[in-house]
């Protein structure tokens, strides 16, 4: 294991950058898209009745759910630290030496610190290169690490990203006040910069080995598939972990080559180069035991990595993806032989690969010598454990934080987690007398009083959605159960914040004719707001329809819908959590341009944003709801098209495409983004031409010049979405092609 409806018209082109909406008002959104799988239709109201869907909140019904770490084996896990506190897209935490407080990194460009007490509720900013700093895509303020002699040089290295003249990563020295407890930005020391050629796959950890040199970490340059062979080529610092000495015998010069760094003197190597062959080495770190060096490389395609790094050794990208082959390189060093991961996962159980540490503190002994990781996207953490000579892996899950963007120790090797989305966790000794009963069937979660005709328990509400997101062609219902007097965060233009304890439930179905009788039950998915983040679980229903059973990860089932046969791909735990993301907000679909439109509820067929406010499930009120918008009916001609077709995107791939969505690329497909800020059309692909000529990612009045429209109409592995695409959706990709060929 997401903005007003203005987006108007760019002259010459003919692209929506900021038209009105008064078109797209209520009304004017359809009736509920794919929402109405077996739905029963609305009673008769009562004349004397107030004309509300909703006329009273009921209480939530107890459930059984599925457990955050049900396939847990120890007594360990994840819990929120320093609670009191927040940051802004934290991505790194540290010990500051000689003194009781942590350091912090965010993304934009500022170091904080903070005391780690319980109680904390304040942080103090140290340095602030905010204004220099690029964040796009994967840059920003990415590494941090302290001078082995600071408390007396008072050095620290950071690591940020410069988005212009040219693009590039900088590696600098800064010097600590001690005095003003303050870092002036002018104390700046530039050791080395290294130019950028797309703005992903910077890796970005620093840090200080044993021996006191500086190792740095630095992607393949980035786009995807390192089209520029930078992995496999020793005369380039990408795709390497580096090596410096920081006290060079010049003082002039800004580093030294350390004399036993493998390729010194190597003649068209770079002799900094400490390992190679590495796709995107986010995080890396010292045993503090044994010194053993161990990175971990986030994968393209298929495979994330563990690695232990050894002088020289070359980690096989691109010419491999972890264990599996991946692509020829012409720049493989002749001879080259290559490091096997110790090891690996596919993209069925995590997809971007967080490096940890290897545990040396003491509060937690059963912990001791277990090397701690997680997955960004799917926020599982992991402990992994070795004997026999690495041959006898032994994987335990720990828990789960949402976006989990680096581990980080203190000064006594205690480890923390940080999230992207702000908050920092810890670890601890869980009850072991905790947790219940857990739900193997559908019918024992206690979301459906009925399971034939899928009546849901108290205080879950049915709602329908304006423009559905493809799945396959299925057809689905939904519901939501709020816990008892929590209210909904309500926002126009983005997704609503949900408390903590939401259930969201999602059933699936499809007609094996494409609409004549014979409609087959799939799946139904839960999505749970949970105190450490949102977790996904699937139930697939059983072959008489009468039941469903949990999975514990991705499967799927061959189906022949109107003659075509494919396999319906039920998704793991990790891949809800991959569309799931919190960019997005995570519970798709609830956003008021989605819901702003009648749906028929079991009293009376009423607007949801209406009936919902009457009930009080919004933390305001939010008054009369002709004043929001809602997304057009994509197939609805009357519609403009640029706005049907931006629509289409949002919800169909914005959820990863979107700043900080967790892809390789950096698009930007979200509804409200001006054209022009896509970096989409006329935009040359970073991840291939699929063999189109003169390709762009969309290329103006073009389609077949269009990657973006070529990959939603395949079923390789090119195509997208990389899940519930076995069948094209004829429609979108005529719409897509349509809005394409106009600009």
């Amino acid at each position: 294991m997401t903005t007003s409806m203005r987006i108007g018209l760019m002259l010459g082109l003919g692209l929506v950058l900021g038209l009105g909406v008064a078109l797209l008002l209520n009304g004017c959104g359809g009736s509920g898209g794919d929402g109405a799988v077996g739905m029963p239709p609305p009673a008769t109201p009562d004349p004397d009745s107030p004309p509300f869907g909703l006329t009273e909140r009921e209480p939530l019904a107890t459930l059984v759910l599925p457990g955050a770490t049900d396939d847990s084996t120890g007594n360990i896990q994840v819990v929120r630290a320093f609670s009191g506190l927040g940051f802004t897209q934290p991505l790194f935490l540290t010990a500051i030496p000689g003194d009781t407080r942590l350091a912090v990194l965010e993304k934009r460009g500022r170091m904080r610190a903070f005391e780690p007490a319980a109680e904390t509720t304040t942080s103090q900013v140290i340095l602030d290169l905010s204004a220099r700093v690029a964040t796009a895509s994967e840059q920003g303020l990415l590494g941090l690490a302290f001078d082995p002699a600071f408390t007396t040089n008072r050095y620290f290295y950071v690591h940020y990203s410069l988005g212009s003249g040219p693009r590039r990563s900088v590696i600098a020295r800064f010097t600590w006040n001690a005095s003003s407890d303050s870092v002036d930005p002018n104390s700046e020391k530039i050791l080395l910069e290294v130019e950028q050629p797309f703005s992903n796959h910077n890796g970005g950890m620093l840090a200080f080995g044993p021996d006191d040199h500086l190792y740095i970490a630095l992607g393949d340059g980035g786009s995807g598939g390192d089209p520029l062979d930078h992995g496999q080529n020793l005369g380039t610092l990408l795709g390497s972990l580096l090596r410096i000495d920081v006290r060079p015998t010049d003082p002039d010069a800004p580093y030294a080559i350390p004399p036993d760094n493998p390729f010194a003197g190597v003649s068209g190597a770079r002799p900094e180069i400490w390992a190679y062959g590495l796709r995107n080495p986010w995080r890396f770190s010292f045993d503090r035991d044994n010194g053993e060096l161990w990175l971990a490389d986030v994968g393209q395609n298929a495979i994330e990595e563990v690695n232990i790094i050894v002088p020289g050794g070359n980690y096989g990208w691109r010419v491999f993806e972890g264990t599996e082959p991946f692509a020829d390189s012409a720049n493989t060093p002749p001879g080259a032989t290559f490091e096997d991961p110790i090891y690996e996962y596919p993209h069925s159980v995590g997809r971007s690969i967080t490096g940890g540490y290897v545990y040396r503190g003491s509060q937690l002994p059963a912990l001791t010598g277990a090397y701690v990781f997680g997955d960004f996207v799917t926020g599982d953490v992991w402990a992994l454990r070795r004997s026999g000579n690495d041959i006898d892996i032994d994987i335990e899950h720990l828990g789960a934080v949402p976006s989990l963007a680096s581990f980080g120790e203190d000064g006594q090797g205690e480890l923390f987690v940080v999230s992207l989305n702000g908050t920092l966790h810890g670890f601890e000794l869980a009850d072991p007398g905790a947790g219940g009963p857990v739900a193997e069937k559908l019918s024992a979660t206690g979301i459906f009083t009925d399971l034939s005709t899928l009546t849901a328990a108290a205080g879950f509400i049915e709602y329908g959605l304006a423009l559905p997101f493809w799945s396959d062609g299925s057809s689905k219902r939904r519901w939501f159960g709020l816990p008892d007097a929590a209210t909904i965060g309500f926002d126009p233009t983005a997704p609503w914040q949900l408390p903590v304890g939401s259930v969201l439930v999602k059933h699936f179905e499809i007609s094996l004719d494409d609409g004549a009788a014979g409609d087959r039950r799939l799946e139904t998915r839960l999505l749970l707001h949970r105190p450490e983040g949102w977790q996904g679980f699937t139930y697939r229903w059983d072959a008489d329809g009468q039941d469903a059973t949990l999975l514990a990860g991705r499967e799927q089932q061959p189906l022949v819908v109107s003659g075509l046969t494919f396999d319906y791909v039920f998704p793991s735990r990790t891949d809800c959590l991959g569309c799931h993301v919190a960019a997005a907000g995570s519970a798709l679909g609830l956003e008021t341009r989605q819901l702003n439109l009648d749906f028929p509820f079991p009293l009376a067929t009423d607007n949801q944003l209406r009936s919902y406010d009457h009930i009080g499930l919004f933390d305001s009120d939010v008054g009369e709801v002709e004043q929001y918008a809602v997304y057009p009916d994509p197939d609805d001609d009357a519609e403009p098209l640029a706005l049907r077709a931006r629509a289409y995107l949002e919800v169909n791939c914005a959820p990863c495409h979107r700043p900080d969505g967790g892809t390789n690329v950096a698009l930007d497909l979200r509804f409200d983004t001006a054209v022009e800020a896509m970096a989409a059309v006329d935009v040359p692909p970073q991840g291939g031409t699929l063999g189109l000529e003169a390709a762009r990612i969309i290329a103006p009045g073009a389609r077949e010049s269009s990657v973006l429209w070529e990959r939603m109409r395949r079923l390789d592995t090119t195509r997208m979405p990389p899940l519930a695409s076995n069948r094209v959706d004829t429609s979108g990709v005529e719409l897509i092609g349509a809005w394409i060929d106009s600009l």
